[in-house]
């Protein structure tokens, strides 16, 4: 079966990184394809003779600075070609962060200049490619592997016969994180900040999920969250939905969120189900 898959997106969104996940699926990937060669190379590969029956390209603003016409440009190759669009994008807080971490320079902001508007406009500037997409990932709190669990169960050749979830903690105070479609809030805890030998440690240090699961509501709510999700789950997997995204929220991030989280995954990787678990707000 013939498969071909166009990643793009924001600059800094996992592009690269989604490419390199799917080469380990067996796809034939090239990054950073100029948009006129995407057709043509795309019917080389139909002319190879199965050599190279699942391929995936990126391209984005560094190869058509003019999006409007990548985004003719696919239309115009759908007309004969099947092809699948993966549109990865990105809240801004993330991206600010992974540019100062990475020190890249973003394609709309060559000099360095004014990042957030850079982010901004590239985002205006993609709208028409993102209407395209057949598939739109938010890997906002995203590790490579919650990525890998993701792009796997969407592209992998086998499949998956479970839903996939992945479970986020996160501090209010730092908003929700973006695409969840559950959010729990576990502030009625206790709040090990207001502890001082705790106050500077995380929900990964041992006093503080000894601390948190000496609550009496703690097993309670592991217990009832589990019989929910047992409930919940294989009725969304009845519908066809692909994955979950779980928030579990308390006020920074770093304490009870960050324990709940992690006991909660644990639950239901019980439940037979992939589960993968990030934390937003740790740093």
């Amino acid at each position: 079966m013939k498969d071909f898959v166009l990643i793009t997106g924001q600059s800094g969104a996992g592009k690269s990184q989604a490419a390199g996940i799917l080469e380990d699926m067996g796809y034939y990937c090239v990054d950073n394809l100029p948009t006129e060669l995407l057709g043509g190379f795309i019917e080389l590969c139909l002319a190879a003779e199965g050599k190279y029956d699942r391929v995936a390209l990126v391209s984005d603003l560094r190869g058509q600075r003019d999006p409007v016409k990548l985004a003719a440009r696919i239309k115009e190759v759908r007309e004969e070609i099947p092809l699948r669009v993966l549109f990865l994008e990105c809240e801004e807080k993330t991206l600010l962060n992974r540019y100062k971490e990475t020190r890249h320079r973003h394609p709309l902001d060559p000099a360095g200049a004014d990042l957030p508007g850079a982010i901004r406009r590239e985002r205006e500037l993609l709208a028409p490619i993102r209407e395209l997409a057949d598939v739109t990932v938010d890997t906002t709190g995203f590790t490579w592997s919650s990525l890998k669990l993701r792009l796997s169960l969407l592209f992998h050749p086998e499949g998956r016969e479970s839903l996939f979830l992945h479970l986020c903690s996160f501090g209010y105070k730092n908003g929700l994180p973006a695409g969840a479609d559950l959010v729990v809030d576990v502030r009625f805890l206790p709040n090990p900040f207001y502890v001082p030998e705790l106050k500077e440690l995380t929900g990964l240090d041992a006093p503080v999920q000894e601390y948190v699961c000496a609550q009496p509501p703690a097993e309670e709510f592991l217990t009832k969250m589990k019989d929910l999700m047992a409930f919940l789950l294989p009725r969304y997997q009845a519908e066809g939905k692909p994955g979950l995204l779980l928030a579990v929220g308390c006020t920074g991030g770093k304490h009870r969120s960050v324990v709940m989280a992690e006991l909660l995954s644990a639950r239901l990787r019980d439940l037979g189900y992939p589960v993968d678990c990030v934390h937003r707000d740790l740093r």
